[in-house]
């Protein structure tokens, strides 16, 4: 019988470490967190201390009220899609307008010793309202409850799109209809989906709740096509939406809803009741007798490993160490492709892959006394994932990606090789694979190494940016040099000798890497959707462990092989390493 052999990783922080290079590390990293934690707070408190009296004026709760209430005691929310439209600014002159999260919450939240997919309209930001990538968020996390069959709860206080920015919203393929659309599917697939509506919800807002299997309404909440306002201007007639679409008509009359409770925490009750009745998590079975156990070094430290130079190395393994249960590894095909780690832990008792760029300088497989840099894409460490990720694939193993990736190797040893073939083996197999995928994108994510390592067009089920995270094609001085190249010679110096031309190029390339590298801020990134969440270092552990449990919660969907039958032990039994 084939055994999973864990092996100890990593070693206290004083032992690779100097007290001023912890130091001067962690204190470059609190400078980050700092202002991501603003940032944060920034957009969970909407449009307000205002807006949240005006919700409970009205005898209702705010959105992140609700949750608190709808959560298992002592579990955290873990949100993503924080920094959605963050920076961006709507309409004209003194009318503008921000919508903090794009005035929506999704996050996974345990009910019930259950993950969920809570989707939950903020009614502190414009009653609930959906702006430009309202819709793309929503639907993101209804692809990530597909994925991994994650009951949603839609906590619903809309009222339809924030019509002055409606052109942006509402057409196209990833416009609100795609929301319902996906709705159905999850529908089609089994995917549990229970609303509740607490307030407005108009237009495409009442279309949302009605393909999910319960739906609840508050005794102040009204399901409308349109409201009273439009129907007064349409057909003249004066009445309230109340009356048009509350709860006395859609419970009792259309059938459109189920149940009716008094208040907010009413209804969150018989959410958390109806999650009860479903079948509960397979996590406990997946763990074959393994129990959960914390990491030997604590996972702050991560904050302290990585340099404040994104130039610097530092040691992947260390990383690992603080990630995994007891700093236990399995590490498979350690010889070959040195560098990238791959290898099986247990997270949160839980198996899973782990795919990692190593930083160290790594030895030449054709010439012994040659060291080449890591964190780049050689040919045997891309073919070692490519198989590795197959193997898990098959395995039924998720996996999570650790990237700090510069690029593939480039030049004419590279193309000898045929890098453009093992890559391609690389993306297709990542591209085919129907495991669980996490990617982390630890700092550097740069041009095909990124692409080619799970990247968020591979369909990970969540990606990851971290404080540090550099998410480009590549480094802004690369690209200035690049931008720059017929005036510059063989070693990159500017080719003229006229000092205002001189000076216009120099301003020329400095504004050009100024602006890559200020497109490479990861909140940035996420405002535009380019990665779901940004998390602390010392954050990571929890959602890692969070997506692993998740993966293995419901059961019958995919396959999942025991380990006693897994390929990874062929695979690593017939390297004979």
């Amino acid at each position: 019988m084939a055994k999973v052999l864990l092996q100890p990783i990593g070693s206290s922080i004083k032992t690779f470490m100097s007290p001023a290079e912890t130091g001067a590390n962690l204190k470059s990293m609190e400078a980050l967190e700092k202002s991501i934690a603003e940032k944060r707070l920034e957009v969970k408190a909407g449009w307000g201390e205002e807006y949240v009296k005006r919700v409970h004026a009205k005898g209702k709760l705010t959105t992140w009220e609700r949750l608190e209430i709808l959560k298992d005691p002592g579990s955290e929310i873990l949100p993503i899609g924080t920094f959605v439209n963050y920076g961006r600014e709507f309409g004209e002159g003194k009318s503008k307008k921000k919508c903090p999260g794009a005035g929506v919450v999704t996050a996974f939240v345990r009910v019930e010793n259950r993950y969920t997919m809570v989707i939950a309209n903020d009614n502190t930001v414009a009653s609930g309202a959906w702006w430009p990538l309202t819709p793309e968020k929503i639907e993101r996390a209804q692809h990530i409850a597909l994925r991994l069959r994650l009951p949603v709860i839609y906590l619903v206080d809309c009222s339809g799109l924030y019509l002055p920015e409606q052109s942006r919203s509402f057409p196209g393929p990833t416009g609100a209809a795609c929301i319902f659309k996906m709705n159905s599917l999850l529908s089609a697939n089994g995917v549990p989906q229970i609303a509740a509506v607490f307030g407005d919800c108009i237009a495409g807002g009442g279309y949302m709740p009605i393909i999910s299997d319960r739906v609840y309404m508050t005794e102040q909440a009204y399901m409308v096509i349109a409201g009273a306002a439009l129907i007064k201007g349409g057909k003249s007639q004066n009445i309230t939406s109340l009356a048009i679409g509350g709860a006395d008509i859609h419970v009792h009359i259309s059938n459109c809803a189920d149940f009716r409770g008094p208040d907010d925490p009413a209804v969150i009750t018989m959410i958390r009741r109806d999650i009860s009745l479903l079948p509960g998590s397979g996590a406990e079975y997946y763990k074959y007798g393994g129990d959960t156990s914390e990491p030997l070094y604590d996972t702050r430290e991560i904050s302290s490993i990585f340099p404040g130079d994104y130039r610097m190395p530092y040691d992947t393994r260390q990383v690992i160490a603080r990630l995994v249960d007891s700093s236990l590894f399995w590490e498979v095909l350690p010889g070959k492709g040195e560098e990238m780690i791959t290898g099986i832990a247990r997270i949160g008792g839980l198996y899973a892959g782990i795919i990692a760029n190593n930083q160290f300088l790594i030895g030449h497989p054709e010439y012994p006394d040659q060291k080449r840099p890591g964190g780049i894409l050689y040919r045997e460490g891309i073919a070692k994932i490519s198989q590795f990720s197959r193997t898990c694939n098959d395995d039924g193993i998720p996996i999570v990606w650790l990237q700090d990736v510069s690029g593939f190797d480039i030049g004419a040893e590279a193309e000898k090789e045929g890098l453009l073939g093992y890559g391609s083996s690389l993306i297709y197999t990542n591209s085919t694979n129907t495991v669980p995928m996490v990617t982390v994108l630890l700092r550097k994510a740069s041009g095909a190494g990124y692409y080619a390592m799970a990247s968020n067009a591979y369909d990970p089920v969540l990606q990851l940016s971290t404080p540090v995270t550099r998410l480009a094609v590549m480094e802004g001085r690369t690209l200035a040099i690049g931008a720059y190249r017929t005036k510059l010679d063989d070693n990159f110096e500017i080719l003229s000798t006229d000092e205002d031309e001189i000076e216009k190029i120099k301003s020329g390339m400095q504004a050009v890497e100024d602006r890559i590298t200020s497109d490479m801020d990861p909140v940035k990134a996420a405002s535009q959707m380019d990665t779901d969440e940004v998390v602390y270092m010392g954050e990571l552990r929890r959602y890692i462990r969070a997506m692993v449990e998740m993966s293995y919660q419901a059961t019958g969907y995919r396959r999942v092989k025991n380990p006693r039958i897994w390929a990874v032990h062929d695979l690593h039994t017939l390297t004979d390493i």
